[in-house]
């Protein structure tokens, strides 16, 4: 028989692709429990299967037909996604920081290659270009806080942009001294070809564009004539003695007025990218990487640390020389260099090109353990990045005191209820009447969803049965209610695009107690729901009719009144407890009382409200013992990443299963900043896991030491009664004996 390593590698193009397809499926779950940055992952599956890996795949032509189609990708949309009316706003501020983030970790990089790590100079040259330009890896986190419109951040965005291109045409500089065309007639002809290139391409291709895209409104043919575009740039750009990859860059900058971020054909060359011309790239990167370098000596060791400490500090300096210069304060320069420090794309990309260059002695300009460094340099600066620019957000936020503002949001307000189970439903819509403004009469929306399966026809009737039901129950309050069945194969998007098509701000939902339909304490789709929106979740589980409660005992996280939803929930709650005539108490820290206090004697001052200290989320259980049967327990919680979350919410589940079983709950996520998640990027993926591999390992090895301690603990209990009953034994035999 054929020994199992005889199949490998595979070289049959279907298992190939399907190889390929499960690993862009799988990487990202992985990488997402793992932490990894969704860049790197793609890069280590690429490792793993490669031939110095697992050897599963052959980097045969199908990686090199995809990955410079995915190559070109990423620069196509690094440009597509700049704002350019910020660029133009700030233009002298922005070359001044371009220069400086570029010149500095440049020139400090050139000087580490060639006297420290002593490379060639043209390979210090790439080395410094690599490491002067930079990825917006970490722009997704600005956007949660809400900061975009800062003055640090636009100058981020477009440093990063004139950075890429400067580094490019540096790139270019190289290539053509590499092919030994040094002299001045080239030069001369090079800057003539560059010339006519730009403005040919700034003359003819937005018309075309524009003419295009307004004779044509077909998805495809406009997403092909994009496609076109871009390759046919790229071609160019390598007949002028450029690379394609500036020519890619170029087309996405020429095009960007064009494709709208929020539009269908904007979505639609996102998707494919990220599907898979992107993936295959960074696979076939990783299918390069030789990890047996990583384990031959201390070398490889030596330039990560060189890279990563020498281009990290140049970023850093360029990034406080830019605030010192521009009087900004201390924080703009921490966000400034966490923005500026992360390199990804464009360094990849790069390196690809070096690799294709020969040195005097037909060497590879970039060798393998150079890739190698690069690549783990990419992982370090990416965590480096994100985790100052996390704390430089959250930093700003709580500096500036950036209150959302006290007019409460009602004009936007629109309920949208789905239900599912016919004994809870009336409960939820009578939930959403208290909750909703009587003077703007505006409907409330009840859904229900149905899953796409043989029992649709079935389940849909039922679902207009229920719907009839709580739409009869409003009527009985004078409230108009808008239903709709909806037919979906996963029941959190369902929601969310009933969500997007009602143009509702918030969402007043269930939470299951029937542990025979899921055993988690989110339910089925719950958590996909807060995930995926960032406007405001109620989740309500209420045994008792609303009519019956007394007072309602609300738990407020620390710095809650810095969230943008702050107080629409303080509206929804306030109004609830005025129509219910019941106490309302709010348990937080004093200066976000003072907050709540000052809402209720502006809007609500009949409202019988009281404020409890409760210095520390840790002291919920404390909560718990003061609620009863006829009491609603409220917990405004947050989304991870936001500035209120806390990691003693991740404990939220557990801690409420525990302390809060068989009470009346309601769980609240406010409205955040951001998007509502519906895109991703190459940088910045729609999919995300909750819950890190890290947590569940501690977990795990927390229940192990507590059954360890307990067995224990039980083991030298019953061996102390042994030792009783033995003692009890030999006392009574001497007893006997001495009566005897």
């Amino acid at each position: 028989m054929p020994s199992f390593a005889s199949y490998f590698p595979i070289t049959d193009p279907t298992l190939v692709f399907f190889v390929v397809l499960l690993i862009i499926l799988l990487a990202p779950i992985i990488m997402g429990k793992l932490r990894i940055p969704h860049l790197i992952g793609m890069v280590l599956a690429g490792v793993v299967v490669g031939q110095y890996g697992l050897n599963i795949l052959v980097r045969d032509a199908s990686f090199e037909l995809f990955g410079r189609v995915g190559l070109y990708y990423i620069m196509f949309l690094a440009s597509l996604e700049m704002d350019m009316e910020d660029l133009r706003k700030n233009k002298w501020r922005t070359l001044v920081f371009s220069l400086l983030t570029f010149c500095i970790p440049f020139v400090l990089m050139w000087l580490t290659g060639t006297y420290i790590l002593n490379y060639t100079p043209l390979t210090a040259l790439l080395l410094g270009c690599v490491m002067a330009s930079n990825t917006l890896v970490s722009y997704p986190i600005v956007a949660r806080y809400g900061l975009q419109r800062q003055k640090s951040v636009t100058l981020s965005v477009g440093a990063t942009m004139v950075s890429l291109f400067l580094a490019l045409i540096v790139l270019a500089a190289l290539v053509a001294s590499n092919e030994g065309k040094n002299d001045v007639l080239f030069w001369l002809w090079f800057v003539v070809k560059l010339a006519l290139y730009t403005g040919g391409v700034l003359l003819t291709i937005p018309r075309l564009t524009r003419w295009f895209l307004r004779r044509y409104s077909d998805a495809v043919m406009q997403f092909i004539f994009v496609m076109a575009v871009l390759f046919l740039l790229a071609a160019l750009a390598e007949l002028v003695g450029l690379e394609g990859i500036f020519g890619a860059f170029f087309a996405g900058l020429v095009m960007n007025r064009y494709i709208p971020q929020l539009s269908p054909l904007m979505n639609r060359i996102e998707f494919i990218g990220n599907a898979l011309f992107i993936p295959y790239f960074l696979i076939g990167v990783g299918m390069l990487i030789n990890v047996r370098l990583l384990f031959g000596g201390g070398g490889i060791l030596f330039v990560v640390a060189c890279m990563v400490f020498f281009g990290t500090v140049g970023k850093a300096l360029a990034a406080y020389t830019g605030a010192y210069f521009f009087r900004l304060p201390l924080l703009a320069g921490h966000l400034m260099f966490g923005l500026t420090s992360a390199h990804a794309a464009g360094a990849i990309a790069m390196v690809m090109v070096g690799m294709s260059l020969k040195t005097a002695t037909g060497a590879p300009l970039i060798n393998e353990g150079m890739l190698n460094g690069i690549v783990i340099m990419i992982l370090f600066t990416c965590i480096i990045s994100s985790l100052i620019t996390e704390w430089a957000s959250r930093a700003t936020v709580l500096r500036e005191h950036e209150l959302p503002s006290e007019d409460v949001p009602d004009d936007d307000e629109r309920i949208l209820v789905p239900v599912k189970y016919k004994e809870y439903a009336d409960r939820l819509i009578n939930l959403a009447i208290m909750a909703r403004n009587p003077k703007l009469n505006r409907p409330i929306v009840a859904i229900n969803v149905v899953y796409d399966d043989e029992n649709m026809r079935l389940n849909q009737r039922s679902g207009q049965q229920l719907l009839e039901q709580v739409q009869q129950y409003a009527m009985g309050s004078d409230v108009t209610l808008e239903t709709q069945v909806r037919i979906a194969a996963n029941i959190a998007n369902g929601i969310k695009h009933a969500f997007t098509e009602f143009h509702a701000s918030e969402i007043l939902i269930g939470m299951h107690m029937h542990e025979n339909v899921s055993p988690k304490f989110w339910g089925q789709f719950h958590q996909s729901l807060f995930n995926g929106l960032n406007r405001q979740i109620i989740m309500a589980r209420l045994y008792h009719p609303l009519a019956t409660l007394r007072q309602i005992v609300v738990a407020v996280p620390s710095r809650a009144q810095y969230e943008p939803g702050f107080y629409r929930w303080m509206e929804r709650l306030s109004r609830i407890a005025e129509n219910l005539d019941c106490k309302i108490q709010f348990n937080g820290r004093m200066d976000t009382l003072q907050m709540v206090n000052q809402f209720i004697t502006n809007h609500h001052p009949n409202m019988r409200a009281t404020c409890v200290e409760m210095p520390h989320w840790n002291e919920l259980p404390r909560v718990a013992s003061t609620i009863a049967d006829d009491h609603l327990f409220v917990v405004v919680t947050a989304r991870k990443g936001t500035v209120s979350y806390k990691t003693a919410m991740e404990r939220l589940p557990e801690e409420l299963t525990m302390w809060f079983k068989g009470k009346n709950l309601m769980i609240i996520f406010p409205d955040q900043y951001g998007d509502d998640k519906q895109t991703m990027t190459f940088a910045q993926p729609q999919h995300t896991e909750e819950t890190s591999a890290y947590v569940t390992v501690a977990k795990w090895l927390r229940s192990i030491h507590l059954s360890t301690q307990k067995h224990q603990d039980l083991s030298s209990q019953s061996l102390k009664t042994t030792k009783s009953t033995t003692q009890q034994l030999k006392n009574s035999q001497l007893n006997n004996s001495d009566h005897d």
